[in-house]
């Protein structure tokens, strides 16, 4: 067995990778819906400290279009929720053949309580070549309460 013990320092380091895409450059997004005070550019741009919030109830879609092929290492995903008791649903995938088809990436749940878990942080190590198109989709609450998705950060490098 290969085993090895790190300091906290050292997987700060290396959870903390400094070269982000430029997404506002590299690509267009589709989003379902979106509220006016928390747009999406708020999730995807560094400066942009709010987070995104659908303006409409249940499933939303958030879709990176790259205008040319991205290989991707890492994705960081950050959901916050500190208002009502939930179980979120999300589906991350990618398409290399813009669109004709999407293989995923992770999918998870995650109960967010205001009294306990309020928040999710996901980082994913991944080796994707050829990405063209990178889509999202959260089901706020499985089951079917009166929320609406959000998302406080989506990085890629």
């Amino acid at each position: 067995m290969r085993k090895e013990i790190i300091n906290q320092l050292q997987k700060q380091n290396v959870d903390s990778d400094p070269n982000w895409l430029d997404i506002e450059k590299l690509a267009a997004v589709e989003v379902t819906s979106e509220d006016y005070s928390y747009p999406i550019e708020n999730a995807l741009l560094p400066e942009k400290p709010l987070g995104w919030k659908a303006s409409e109830l249940g499933k939303q879609t958030i879709r990176l279009i790259f205008d040319n092929p991205q290989r991707l290492h890492w994705i960081k995903l950050n959901f916050k929720e500190s208002d009502a008791e939930r179980t979120q649903e999300y589906v991350l995938r990618y398409s290399s053949d813009r669109g004709q088809s999407y293989q995923e990436i992770m999918r998870q749940q995650w109960n967010f309580s205001p009294d306990g878990a309020t928040s999710e942080i996901e980082e994913s190590q991944v080796d994707l070549p050829i990405v063209t198109e990178v889509e999202l989709i959260i089901t706020p609450d499985i089951n079917g309460g009166n929320t609406v998705a959000s998302l406080e950060q989506l990085r890629l490098s």
